[in-house]
């Protein structure tokens, strides 16, 4: 009598990098068709902001913060609201059941869809902080700080959107966290500091693009200080960390269930 076959050997899974540029490039390719209409929105609500506050704001410290501000909140348009609309539908759908079933890390699934959404944010926020420039006569000189802060306030925006968006009860609850996420950075990163109240000032510090936005504002300066805008963005990319990790440890609380 013949022994029993043994069991073919599991393919060995898939690594992290390769994973993540896989989902990567099928995000990207997914939401191509969106990506005019979508930095228009993005845009043209920033600089409109920006109009608006001309009026009221000169120069100076509070110039910069508006500047600031309306650059940082193309990413918190796209990379919050729209992530947390968009894992919150997933998870209503029964989307992520096909993830599931993909031989990925769920870091990579997560990654993968933060990056691609955060990466439709360049153009805006580069558009936004030069015409902010210009309509307030601030100096150009250090917008390639640009490089840090888009991709720290996306990781950071991010993974607060997908981590709103995988633990809501409902698609309905996702888009209204992720509408209120923006609302407040919008109101926390447009308005300047100094004219907010004392208690609304302490819940500004918690906004994960208020850091994006102090480093950012900073440049504007005659000479930046770069010691506090490096710990503005280490800020920043630790609230990122923090964030993607609560979002990958929600996707798969989410996908098994």
């Amino acid at each position: 009598m013949e022994a029993a076959a043994e069991p073919a050997p599991l393919a060995p899974r898939a690594r992290l990098l390769p994973s993540l540029a896989a989902v990567y490039r099928a995000q990207l390719s997914r939401a191509r068709v969106a990506r005019i209409p979508l930095l228009f929105v993005a845009t043209f609500q920033s600089v409109g902001i920006m109009v608006l506050m001309r009026g009221v704001v000169d120069g100076g410290a509070e110039a910069r913060a508006v500047v600031a501000g309306s650059s940082v909140l193309v990413v918190a348009f796209v990379a919050l609201n729209l992530l947390a609309q968009y894992f919150g539908q997933l998870r209503g759908s029964g989307g992520l059941d096909h993830y599931a079933t993909l031989p990925v890390p769920p870091a990579a699934v997560v990654l993968g869809a933060a990056g691609a959404y955060a990466s439709f944010t360049v153009p805006g926020t580069v558009v936004t902080a030069v015409t902010g420039s210009l309509l307030f006569g601030l100096p150009m000189t250090h917008l390639w700080v640009l490089v840090a802060v888009v991709p720290l306030c996306g990781a950071a925006l991010s993974g607060l959107g997908a981590a709103l968006g995988l633990l809501a009860p409902r698609p309905e609850i996702a888009t209204l966290l992720g509408q209120l996420g923006m609302s407040a950075a919008l109101l926390l990163g447009v308005l300047p500091p100094g004219r907010l109240p004392e208690p609304i000032a302490y819940i500004r510090d918690l906004m994960p693009s208020t850091y994006g936005v102090e480093a950012l504002a900073h440049t504007f300066d005659a000479g930046p200080d770069w010691v506090t805008v490096a710990l503005h963005l280490g800020v920043c990319a630790l609230v990122g960390v923090l964030s993607l990790t609560v979002a990958t440890w929600a996707y798969r609380r989410a996908a098994v269930r």
